[in-house]
């Protein structure tokens, strides 16, 4: 643990050197769901029927913006292949760099949320629910999208393969996300969908680090 700390401490440093790295999947995240009920019109009632899709499509889609550069500048400076080689326990590494990639950009995007969720008329009362699915559903994004930043780590031009490659296994995080705003909407319970959320949150926080560590490793291998 104590290796994870430190390098998730490194980490940190590194995310506050390259702040736009940080800010701009915030600004693409705002900036969508500010445009949404210019495109649309300003009532109320059709703005809270399509917040639910809306902001958990544009957060996805941050959220899979701000990986492509995950692990590409340790790749080039010759850190990665260096992690590979190493006799360190190679999934741990890559567990405390989603961390804390996460920590300084996914829950910021999170912390984010319910002011553009007023903006759109959700409801106060959804705003625990917005709050809780994020926190469960932003982490499984970063560690799912992280797979495929290190399989396309190499590649020039690797961000429209990333999408094609992550896209399909972010669709039940999108459903169970906006599930529970759209639950939350009608007034009904919205514990089942959490909990399959927390299900998938932590499923993916103990197979994902070991599918980055092998994909990884093929990056590097080639």
């Amino acid at each position: 643990m104590s290796l994870f700390f430190l390098l998730f401490q490194r980490e940190a440093r590194l995310l506050f050197r390259r702040v736009s790295d940080l800010i701009n999947p915030l600004i693409f995240f705002a900036i969508v769901v500010a445009l949404f009920p210019l495109a649309v019109g300003p009532e109320v009632g059709l703005l809270q029927t399509l917040s639910p899709g809306l902001i958990w499509v544009a957060a996805l889609l941050a959220v899979l913006l701000s990986l492509d550069g995950l692990f590409r500048a340790d790749f080039e400076d010759g850190s990665l292949e260096q992690w590979v080689v190493s006799e360190r326990f190679l999934p741990l590494l890559c567990l405390a760099k989603v961390a804390a990639h996460w920590l300084f950009s996914g829950l910021a995007l999170v912390l984010l949320a319910p002011v553009l969720a007023l903006m759109l008329g959700l409801p106060a009362a959804c705003i625990l629910d917005l709050l809780l699915s994020l926190l469960l559903g932003t982490p499984v994004l970063s560690l799912l999208g992280a797979v495929g930043a290190a399989l396309t780590v190499g590649l020039k031009r690797g961000g429209l393969l990333l999408a094609l490659l992550i896209l399909p296994l972010y669709i039940p995080v999108l459903i169970l996300g906006s599930g529970t705003l759209q639950a939350a909407l009608q007034g009904l319970p919205t514990t089942g969908y959490l909990l399959w959320m927390a299900c998938l949150t932590v499923l993916s926080i103990t197979l994902t680090p070991f599918a980055i560590a092998a994909g990884l490793s093929i990056s590097v291998a080639e």
